[in-house]
């Protein structure tokens, strides 16, 4: 990716504006901090917001971004995969400010209690109605993985998020997570809550059976007399990443070719801009918009990335703008286009972080969180424990909050080695937070959560780790198709990412002594993607296990040791925390 000068010079505008923006009111009342920091001049003449893998947190919370994001090959020293100092640093971020806090990891604790918890929909929801009230015909895209994440979205079966979304005003959504609620629930939802109200897209979601589409490919909007085009691109792997019973008659993809189809077909019908909304991850969009002609911007989501910058793309039809929005209702992108005489001539893009002290609650939304939350207060604030550790879960492997479950599932279930899913979505907790129910439910709420206890060899355990790395590490964004590397506990290893596939994983250990293939070994996990595994008698979900742990350790919880690889050939990757 070879930025132009001009290309060079719109992305340091956009990250300088907002940064100086967000400095003077770190410290100002909500009111004040309301009106200068997220006044932003309108421009141009259309305008889209755009937010994604909220994971159906309608509470502000504390998110801590990655100290690892590993870029391998042609993809090392670029966006996404800069972290820290290093990606302050290109998109021209000061250290210590607000928006250092926002983007990075660094001083996480410290800065967190400085600047107050982020996200939460009453206030994701003054921000929307401020951004769309000086933006006349502004539409806001949901990118999906908003259904699943929380507790009440589990026990509402995906209600709760459903009614805040049609309330935060969402216009266009695609999905992910969504689908493993099944076919049936989100058949549901889409036919009878968003009927008229939000349109769901997907250009590659189609029947197994005759290839019809399962949603509508594309939505057109006029907006200020220009017509808008926005494709929608569900996350291309969700039968792979998660049970395939659950999507059983639906088949995915990326599906370039189709995606090329869509794109020409609206520009037949008049639009004048073309937009997609993106779950495909990062990487992978950047890969699409150097290959399929025509897309203006890619608004994108999946790999959690908050990316203070539209990174331009060349391809055979011009350039596409690549954006990705993080997740957990934290930020909220602005993207504003000026097009005149049929031609997009300039933009504007600005990633908001939602500092919740900084913005007064919406006071619709604060009453149907408080409604629908309402039944569960007793369940979701129960105390369970008190962290002397930083709890964490983002990063390419293990975090805090994972090594807590690895643990708590080897002690409760008798096993010498845990696997954790490589899951990006979970809140953070400082040390000395309390662990209620709710907050533990947010590293565990899925609709199959069952845990296991396998006896594996140590032959399969190479291969399972080996899997999982090829899909996160393959040089081919195509290739990749789910979340970070699977957690480990009891286990040690070593991992060459740069290594082909079969070579990555190396000198695996338990308690000091090699792993043997021919060997069997007593192996915990949850989230089978397997349908037979609810079946199994005495399974239970991973939460009772973790819960039953929690309460079992004198009501504090020690400080985790993070049990990660030790890593070969990624010395000096601006992907990687220094230290």
């Amino acid at each position: 990716m070879n930025l132009s000068k001009r290309d060079f010079l719109q992305v340091m505008a956009s990250a300088s504006a907002a940064g100086m923006a967000l400095g003077r009111y770190a410290d100002a009342d909500a009111a004040t901090a309301q009106q200068g920091l997220y006044d932003l001049p309108a421009f141009g003449n259309v305008s889209l917001l755009h937010m994604t893998d909220c994971h159906a947190q309608l509470k502000p919370i504390y998110f801590r971004e990655p100290s690892v994001n590993l870029g391998l090959g042609t993809m090392q020293g670029r966006l996404p995969h800069l972290v820290g100092e290093q990606l302050l640093k290109a998109v021209g971020v000061r250290p210590g400010t607000a928006m250092a806090h926002a983007f990075t990891y660094l001083d996480f604790d410290k800065a967190s209690r400085r600047y107050g918890k982020v996200g939460g929909f009453a206030h994701l929801a003054t921000l929307v109605k401020m951004l769309k009230a000086s933006r006349p015909g502004a539409l806001l895209l949901d990118g999906g993985d908003t259904w699943q994440g929380s507790a009440t979205s589990l026990w509402t079966n995906a209600q709760d998020m459903v009614d805040a979304c049609k309330l935060l005003g969402v216009d266009v959504m695609t999905g992910h997570w969504e689908f493993t609620y099944g076919m049936d629930r989100v058949k549901e939802i889409i036919d009878k809550d968003f009927k008229g109200k939000i349109d769901f897209v997907a250009q590659n979601v189609k029947t197994n059976d005759f290839g019809d589409p399962v949603f509508k490919p594309y939505t057109m909007r006029e907006i200020n007399g220009v017509p808008v085009a926005i494709i929608g691109q569900a996350f291309p792997y969700t039968p792979i990443a998660n049970p395939r019973y659950l999507v059983a008659d639906w088949a995915f993809g990326i599906q370039d070719d189709n995606m090329q189809k869509v794109v020409d077909e609206a520009r037949g019908k008049g639009a004048v801009l073309v937009v997609v909304l993106s779950h495909n991850g990062m990487d992978v969009d950047l890969k699409m918009a150097g290959r399929v002609r025509g897309i203006d911007a890619i608004f994108g989501g999946h790999t959690h990335d908050g990316v203070p910058v539209a990174v331009p793309v060349k391809n055979a039809g011009g350039t596409t703008l690549v954006t990705n929005a993080g997740s957990n209702s934290k930020f909220l992108g602005v993207m504003d286009f000026d097009v005149k005489a049929g031609k997009l001539v300039d933009y504007r893009y600005r990633l908001l972080p939602v500092f919740a002290n900084q913005l007064r609650p919406d006071a619709q939304m604060d009453a149907l969180i408080t409604k629908v939350r309402a039944p569960y207060e007793a369940r979701l604030n129960e105390k369970l424990a008190v962290t002397d550790g930083l709890l964490y879960r983002r990063g390419n492997f293990n975090g805090s909050w994972d090594q807590l479950i690895c643990d708590a599932m080897m002690d409760v279930q008798g096993a010498e080695i845990a696997f954790s899913p490589g899951f990006r979505w979970g809140t953070s907790l400082l040390p000395g937070d309390t662990i209620t129910r709710e907050l533990m439910m947010d590293q565990l709420a899925i609709t199959y959560p069952y845990a296991t206890v396998n006896e594996v060899t140590g032959e399969t355990i190479k291969t399972i780790l080996e899997d999982v790395a090829d899909n996160l590490f393959n040089p081919d964004p195509y290739y990749q198709q789910g979340g970070d590397m699977v957690r480990v506990g009891g286990l040690s290893y070593a991992l060459n990412p740069g290594e082909k596939m079969g070579a990555r994983i190396s000198d695996m250990r338990l308690k000091g002594q090699p792993i043997e293939a021919g060997k069997k070994y007593k192996v915990a996990g949850w989230a089978p993607v397997a349908e037979e595994a609810k079946s199994v008698p005495g399974v239970k979900p991973v939460w009772e296990h973790v819960e039953t742990w929690l309460k079992s350790q004198g009501g504090r919880v020690k400080a985790r040791r993070i049990n990660t690889p030790t890593l070969a050939g990624v010395q000096g990757n601006p992907g990687i925390a220094k230290g």
